[in-house]
């Protein structure tokens, strides 16, 4: 079977990804598993497990690389580097090798002929086999350890501050590499943001993969100033300023596929702490089953959506994919006899057909300002990408009577708290009712690996504890739990789901409204309407297989 035949089957490839890819690989020639990596379609994980598939060998775990270099007498680094091969251990008369490529004849007949031992190939990751390289064959330093090293030389002991030499130490090729180094592996470890956090005595940085957040290598304490000002001056900030917080864009290419990355920084006790939030582009499918969302709560959503005016508003916490719910339901409005206009800060995806205002309250650019004045751009759909004021929240009501749909996000902890938070705000009651079509509450839980996810029976104490009889009344009850491999680095975990609520503001709901009852008495109304919350639409996932027990309780309480 051929390698793309094994990605599509596995659903690691679509047909467009492979087109893309085989039109790359004619330009440039290379192997096709290099153009997807290179390109961000595939992860080398996924790659070596497909290749290990193909060719009917083993994968290379993290502990088969030894702790002592074998034949370092017989063959040199540069040998091993550029076959991108390790030898791993002789077993059964032979030698086991870590191969990027199990294809390359001309590796395994070197070997055979240096070592005069047959070879036993296994894949491995283009990653861990470097990383074995360095540590046995080299000095023992990561890449990385020598660009620290490199950028440490250029001002080992520099402590001036004047601006115009913290601009030179930026801009030199170590400081420039350290931080392209650290985007880059970010990119490839799936980060959502990437933390750097002066502490005393080291500079922390940290990245957030699906919603945990991971250490990863800390730099010395000596070039903090450097990595900022580099940061700053991607994100065209001001690097003189290090007491007020500044926000900032970086757009860039890693592997040949488009990043933009919100920058952040503040002033903290040590130095400015900064944090980049990557936004992939082309890389979040805006469909609504892909996001996780079961049919009930989904026809329910179209039917609000397909409503000519009134708003729907979409909530939770900071990082729980309210954006990204907003632009499928954005997707699925964008019709040529529509004109949909949005108001972000910032614009994170863009989409073809839709005219995208990005605010800058520098220049008075606000949220209410722009509302007002794209009124009379005679839209059909207005986005609002947060309801943050009352001023905002009173002209995006207005703009729902007045025949416009609106789409906007609240930060709540439940579909229930956004009509209250509306009422604390300064909306009158009598114009919530007559505006607010439905509210969305949703969360992100991580989803399980495929690959290494067990099944196991729920115990009794656990489907008594968690009511899970209640959500399956009949047959065995058999939940899942994370172990972890090469695909997932260990984690047990790759990519994340969401979970959801939704709520329909249907006429005893407006009633209730109007009676000022707390978010407690609207939620009781909607669940005796039907309202599946989030705790039992992740439990449902949890029973599907799609996550953990674990993931849904971290992120929701049980009702």
């Amino acid at each position: 079977m051929q390698l793309s035949e094994i990605l599509l089957e596995q659903g690691l490839l679509d047909s467009a990804g492979l087109e893309r890819a085989l039109k790359a690989q004619r330009e440039l020639g290379d192997d096709l598993g290099d153009i997807l990596i290179k390109l961000g379609i595939v992860s080398e994980g996924s790659l070596a497990a497909a290749l290990a598939r193909q060719h009917g060998l083993p994968l290379a775990a993290k502990a088969d690389y030894p702790t002592a270099p074998l034949y370092l007498s017989k063959v040199s680094l540069n040998f091993l580097k550029a076959s991108k091969i390790v030898p791993l251990r002789e077993r059964d008369g032979g030698l086991a090798l870590a191969m990027v490529n199990p294809a390359d004849d001309y590796a395994i007949k070197a070997m055979a002929m240096l070592t005069g031992m047959p070879i036993h190939p296994c894949v491995g990751t283009q990653k861990e086999i470097e990383s074995a390289l360095n540590s046995l064959y080299g000095d023992g330093r990561s890449s990385l350890d020598r660009i620290i090293d490199d950028a440490g030389q250029e001002r080992s002991g520099d402590n001036e501050e004047d601006i115009e030499r913290l601009k030179d130490l930026a801009s030199e090729a170590p400081i420039v590499r350290l931080v392209n180094s650290l985007f880059l592996r970010a990119y490839e470890e799936r980060a959502s943001d990437i933390h750097i956090e002066p502490a005393e005595g080291r500079l922390r940085v940290r990245f957030r993969i699906d919603g945990v957040m991971r250490e990863a290598d800390s730099a010395p304490k000596r070039l903090a100033s450097a990595i900022v000002s580099r940061i700053k001056i991607m994100a065209h900030l001001n690097i003189a300023e290090r007491r007020l917080s500044q926000d900032g864009r970086i757009r860039l290419q890693v592997r040949d596929q488009g990043v933009d990355m919100r920058v952040s920084t503040i002033p903290t006790l040590h130095g400015e702490s900064v944090v980049l939030r990557l936004l992939e582009q082309n890389a979040v499918a805006l469909d609504f089953n892909v996001l996780g969302f079961d049919p009930q709560t989904r026809d329910r959503i179209f039917k609000t959506l397909s409503q000519r005016h009134g708003i729907f508003l979409v909530t939770g916490p900071t990082g729980s994919g309210k954006t990204t719910t907003l632009y499928t339901a954005l997707t699925r409005l964008n019709q040529p006899e529509r004109k949909i206009i949005t108001v972000e800060d910032p614009v994170e995806y863009q989409l073809e057909g839709v005219t995208q205002i990005q605010v800058n309250p520098d220049i008075g650019l606000t949220f209410a300002n722009v509302l007002r004045s794209i009124v009379r751009q005679d839209p059909d759909v207005i986005m609002v990408g947060e309801m943050r004021d009352l001023e905002t929240a009173e002209i995006a009501v207005q703009s729902a009577l007045t025949g416009h749909m609106v789409l906007s996000t609240l930060h709540t902890n439940d579909a229930a708290g956004a009509i209250t938070r509306m009422l604390d705000m300064g909306v009158e009651d009598y114009l919530l009712t007559s505006t607010v079509n439905g509210v969305l509450g949703q969360r992100l839980v991580r989803s399980l690996c495929s690959r290494c996810k067990l099944p196991y029976r729920a115990s009794d104490e656990l489907v008594k504890r968690l009511q899970l009889d209640r959500l399956k009344p009949e047959g065995e009850i058999v939940l899942h739990r994370s172990t972890g491999c090469d695909l997932c680095s260990g984690v047990g975990y790759t990519g994340r789901i969401g979970i959801f609520e939704f709520l329909e503001v249907n006429d005893g709901i407006r009633d209730l409204v109007l009676k000022r009852a707390d978010s407690a008495g609207i939620y009781r109304a909607a669940r005796a309407q039907g309202m599946v919350n989030m705790y039992e639409d992740g439990i449902g996932k949890a029973l599907a297989g799609l996550t953990t027990v674990e993931e849904v309780l971290r992120v929701t309480r049980e009702n």
